[in-house]
C-alpha cells in the first residue's frame, strides 16, 4: 500500500463526503416482530426507539381479537435524533402461533419476505429504474420466546430454521423478568444448544463474519444469544434518577439495567452497532441468493432453482460479481 508523503492530499475528506449525503438521503430500517399474544412485542418496540412505533400504539382498537389467520401489518415511522433521520418500518404479525393448529403458520411470513424481495427485484430490473429504490426488504425478524424456562417449542425451531435462511432472526426472551436468573441462565444455555442441534443460525451468523476483529466482536453477541429482555414504557423514580422500570412489591426492575435484563445488549445490537451490517447482509446475502435464483428462472439456465429452493449463501456470493450492474446501494 502506498502511504501519502509530507504533503497533505486530502483523501480522508471522503469520510466527511459520505456523511453528509447519507446525512442528507436518511436511513431505513425495517424491522418485523414475531410472537405469540401476550409476549410485550409492542412493548417493546417502543421502549426500543423511545416512542410509539408500534402497531398497537398507533391504531387503537376497543378490544383486538386473535385473527383466524395470520396477517402482515405493517406501520412506518419517520424518526430524527440530532439530525439524523430514519424511516423506521414496524411489521407486525398477528395471529402467528396463537391458535390450536399452528401448522405451516410461517409460510404467509417467508412469502411476505420473498414479496419484499421480489418487488425490489423489479425495481431494480426497470430500464428507467429509480434513482433511489424504496426499501421494504425486512433487515431483521426479532423472534420472541415465550419464557417457559424449559426448552424451545416445535413451531420456535421450525419458525427460525425455515427464517432464518431468508432473513437475519434475532431470538429474544420476552418477559424475562418471570424467571430468576438461575433459570434465565439454563433457559439461555438450553435454547443455545438446541439452535446448534437443528443447525439454526441466527444473527449474527459466523460465516459472514469479515475478519478476526468481527469474529471477537459477533462471539461476544452470539455467547449471548438469546437476548433476555424486559420493556416498560412506565418511568419510575430510583435513586433520585427517572428511569423506564417495570414496577414489583420487592423493588423496580430497570429495562436498561444490564444487571436486570439484557434489553441494553439488544437496543446497541439493532441500533447503535450493528444496523449497518444487519442491512447489508441483507442486501449481499439474504436478497442475493433471492435475486440469483429469480435471474436463473427468468433466464432459463439448465441450473435454475425450483421456486421454493434457497441457494447457498456461497453461491450468491459467487454470482455476485456477475450481476453488479443491477445492485443498487442505498
Amino acid at each position: 500500500v502506498a502511504t501519502v508523503g509530507l504533503f497533505y492530499v486530502g483523501i480522508d475528506a471522503i469520510l466527511e463526503q459520505m456523511r453528509r449525503k447519507a446525512m442528507k438521503q436518511g436511513f431505513e430500517l425495517n424491522i418485523m416482530i414475531v410472537g405469540q399474544s401476550g409476549l410485550g412485542k409492542s412493548t417493546l418496540m417502543n421502549t426500543l426507539f423511545k416512542s410509539k412505533v408500534s402497531r398497537k400504539s398507533v391504531v387503537s382498537t376497543p378490544e383486538e381479537r386473535i385473527p383466524k389467520t395470520i396477517e402482515i401489518k405493517s406501520i412506518s415511522h419517520d424518526i430524527e435524533e440530532k439530525g439524523v433521520r430514519m424511516k423506521l418500518t414496524v411489521i407486525d404479525t398477528p395471529g402467528f402461533g396463537d391458535h390450536i393448529n399452528n401448522e405451516n403458520c410461517w409460510q404467509p411470513i417467508m412469502k411476505f419476505i420473498n414479496d419484499q424481495y421480489e418487488q425490489y427485484l423489479q425495481e431494480e430490473i426497470n430500464i428507467d429504474r429509480k434513482k433511489r429504490i424504496p426499501d421494504s426488504r425486512v433487515h431483521c425478524c426479532m423472534y420472541f420466546i415465550p419464557p417457559t424456562g424449559h426448552c424451545l417449542r416445535p413451531l420456535d425451531v421450525e419458525f427460525m430454521s425455515r427464517l432464518s435462511k431468508v432473513v437475519n432472526i434475532v431470538p429474544v426472551i420476552a418477559k424475562a423478568d418471570t424467571l430468576t436468573l438461575e433459570e434465565r441462565d439454563f433457559f439461555k444455555q438450553t435454547i443455545r444448544e438446541e439452535l446448534r442441534a437443528n443447525g439454526i443460525d441466527v444473527y449474527p451468523q459466523k460465516e459472514f463474519d469479515e475478519d478476526s476483529d468481527d469474529r471477537m466482536i459477533n462471539d461476544k453477541i452470539r455467547e449471548m444469544i438469546p437476548f433476555a429482555v424486559v420493556g416498560s414504557n412506565q418511568e419510575y423514580q430510583v435513586n433520585g434518577k427517572r428511569l423506564l422500570g417495570r414496577k414489583t412489591k420487592w423493588g423496580t426492575i430497570e429495562v436498561e439495567n444490564i444487571a436486570h435484563c439484557e434489553f441494553a445488549h439488544l437496543r446497541d445490537l439493532l441500533i447503535r452497532t450493528h444496523m449497518q451490517n444487519i442491512k447489508d447482509i441483507t442486501s449481499s446475502i439474504h436478497y442475493e441468493v433471492y435475486r440469483v435464483r429469480r435471474l436463473n428462472e427468468t433466464n432459463g439456465q439448465p441450473n435454475a432453482q425450483p421456486p421454493n429452493t434457497l441457494v447457498n449463501p456461497q453461491q450468491a456470493n459467487g454470482v455476485a460479481a456477475q450481476h453488479q450492474v443491477l445492485t443498487h446501494e442505498m
